[in-house]
């Protein structure tokens, strides 16, 4: 006997909303809106225009890469290489950009960082390895391969004034800094791309049942394989900005990038387990990382101070966010 909807269930079409299931829609927005509001009222520098493009600056590296892990973790799979490949693709374009000239470092590093996204991604989608253990994996070879090419040394762009590479991390249009029209640009792109393609619509299917999106037709190795291939674009993409930015790189200048990423991505309501989640909700999750940073040191706290808030925001977040799909705070079991 098939189920009734729940508009023929008795009481059901006429029962409110519950916080629970409200929270667990809007919950991303409403810590936002908190964030905001608290170091609003607690340092007035907060509130400024500089202090807010200060912050879409400082997320805007953060959120790049964010928005193509997205797409993996929608899918279904886990991208933890990808603080290495920023490591790795910051280091050779600042490197090449001497040799060859920004105009031809800028697409050779992309190369590369595209040939790392399909080595992970056939790994992945077609051989059907552990996206985990994949990506951890290609973390430590990825920056192995990092220190191998440049001997242990940091690397530096010599005549940082004449050259227009600094037009990425540096420069403005219409009074807006050019990282955070690259991330805004993106995520709009993005966000159509996920939404309105049939691209968008087979990750959402692959990652929320794997097996009927099989049995539907659908190629789930070629689509896992492009969503890495996203992910080490908008990878590479950061990396440009950052290098632009510094006009130099340390070869482990990616570090712990991984981590960052990966909680803006949940704190933004993306699951773990596949299958849902949004563009926009990731970019105002890195902007709540990015905001609490800024407002502990406009606040005067020490920086480690940062990491244990974010602990916490993201415990919390991930904790209602469980318990608004089950209906109860704390389970049973």
């Amino acid at each position: 006997m098939k189920a009734l909807p729940d508009s023929f269930r008795p009481g059901l079409a006429s029962r409110g909303v519950s916080p629970l299931q409200f929270f667990g829609k809007h919950g991303i927005s409403v810590v936002f809106v908190l964030c905001v509001a608290i170091f609003s009222l607690t340092t007035d520098k907060f509130l400024s225009t500089d202090n807010f493009l200060t912050v879409v600056m400082q997320a805007s590296i953060i959120g790049t890469i964010a928005l193509g892990v997205t797409f993996v973790v929608i899918g279904g799979n886990l991208d933890l290489s990808v603080g290495s490949l920023l490591s790795f693709a910051t280091v050779l374009v600042v490197d090449l950009h001497d040799k060859v000239g920004p105009g031809m470092a800028i697409p050779l590093m992309f190369i590369f960082t595209l040939l790392i996204g399909a080595i992970n991604g056939y790994l992945i989608g077609y051989l059907r390895l552990n996206s985990l253990i994949v990506t951890l994996g290609m973390l430590s070879a990825i920056q192995g391969i990092t220190l191998v090419y440049t001997g242990g040394k940091n690397v530096d762009i010599s005549d940082q004034q004449s050259t227009w590479f600094s037009f990425f991390g540096r420069d403005e249009l219409l009074g807006v800094p050019v990282p955070a029209l690259i991330f805004i640009v993106l995520g709009i792109i993005l966000q159509i791309v996920l939404l309105k393609s049939g691209f968008g619509r087979k990750i959402f299917a692959i990652g929320g049942n794997g097996t009927a999106a099989l049995f539907s037709g659908l190629r789930r190795n070629r689509l896992v394989f492009n969503t890495y291939l996203l992910s080490a674009f908008t990878t590479g993409c950061a990396a440009l900005i950052l290098g632009s930015r510094v006009m130099g790189s340390q070869n482990n200048v990616g570090e712990g990038y991984e981590l960052l990423v990966l909680a803006g991505v949940i704190l933004g309501g993306t699951s773990l387990l596949g299958g849902s989640g949004s563009i926009v909700r990731t970019v105002i999750g890195v902007l709540i990382l990015a905001l609490i940073q800024n407002g502990l040191l406009l606040l005067g706290y020490p920086y480690y101070a940062q990491w244990l808030v974010t602990w916490v925001v993201i415990i919390v977040a991930v904790w209602l966010d469980i318990a608004a799909k089950r209906g109860k705070l704390f389970s049973s079991y």
